[in-house]
């Protein structure tokens, strides 16, 4: 068995259980709790949000609960960089995610030719502690039964241009491969709950209309908010370079919808995008 330098779980224990078991049977409870509409297509990617479990777990699992029987070779996460650094574009310098299930091994060739198609710089950084990116692998991990490889990038630059540069520079890397694309976002931040459902409900709108250059005018005009907006940009622009033309949603909540307190609340949302 060959040893992987993996990178270690920051957030485990807080963000999520840390217990292997524990963590298993929340991940199948939200999953077996998702009640999905009909999806009628191929699954090419899912936009998921990214709080700790207890807050947005439920919200998630209507995303990767569309992933079931699925077998990629590869998954594709975006993710917001939340720290400060330098870098526009992110990865890690690790060989391995690892969270309480176990590690998920990282593609380094896929990345090495995303970055061949890229001008900007994919610079690998160890020891992230980025929640975005990771808190959303042990979904991953309960519900592809095949193993997969990663292919994470965290975007440090929300901008337009970098979003479509990667998005375009992705499609060529998984034109051949059979992926499926993460997109991690939040939605509105610290609204009360009437004023958040507005402002999410326009920004979701806005995923629909699978043209990444409306969630940026959202977000700069401040008709909505995402915090990974130009995650879920740079992946509807893969995805549409792979065949995509429908996003569907399928669930929204907000923080208060489990703690109890409206008056200043995260967005969450799920979808799923679809080749029809």
């Amino acid at each position: 068995m060959t040893f992987l330098d993996a990178r270690p779980s920051p957030i485990a224990g807080t963000w999520y259980p840390k217990n292997p078991e524990a963590l298993a049977n929340s991940i199948d409870e939200y999953l077996r709790d998702a009640k999905l509409p009909p999806i009628q297509g191929q699954v090419i990617g899912v936009i998921a949000p990214h709080a700790g479990h207890r807050y947005s777990g439920s919200v998630a699992a209507h995303a990767f609960a569309t992933l079931r029987g699925l077998t990629p070779d590869i998954v594709v996460i975006l993710s917001p960089f939340h720290n400060f650094d330098p870098h526009p574009l992110l990865t890690t310098k690790h060989q391995a995610y690892n969270t309480p299930l176990g590690n998920i091994e990282v593609d380094s060739s896929a990345i090495d030719e995303l970055q061949s198609h890229l001008q900007i710089p994919i610079t690998p950084i160890a020891n992230d502690k980025e929640h975005s990116l990771e808190i959303e692998l042990p979904f991953l991990q309960r519900v592809i039964k095949n193993e997969f490889k990663l292919l994470p990038v965290m975007i440090r630059a929300q901008e337009e241009f970098v979003a479509e540069q990667l998005g375009t520079a992705l499609a060529k890397v998984m034109k051949n491969r059979n992926a499926i694309l993460v997109a991690s976002t939040d939605l509105s931040h610290f609204y009360d709950q009437q004023t958040a459902t507005r402002l999410d409900q326009e920004m979701l709108k806005r995923f629909t209309v699978l043209d990444p250059s409306m969630i940026f005018e959202a977000e700069q005009t401040g008709k909505g908010f995402a915090c990974g907006h130009a995650a879920v940009a740079t992946v509807q622009w893969t995805a549409k370079a792979l065949g995509a033309n429908k996003v569907q949603i399928l669930k929204q909540a907000t923080s208060g919808d489990v703690t109890g307190d409206y008056s200043s609340v995260v967005g969450y949302g799920a979808a799923v995008i679809l080749r029809v």
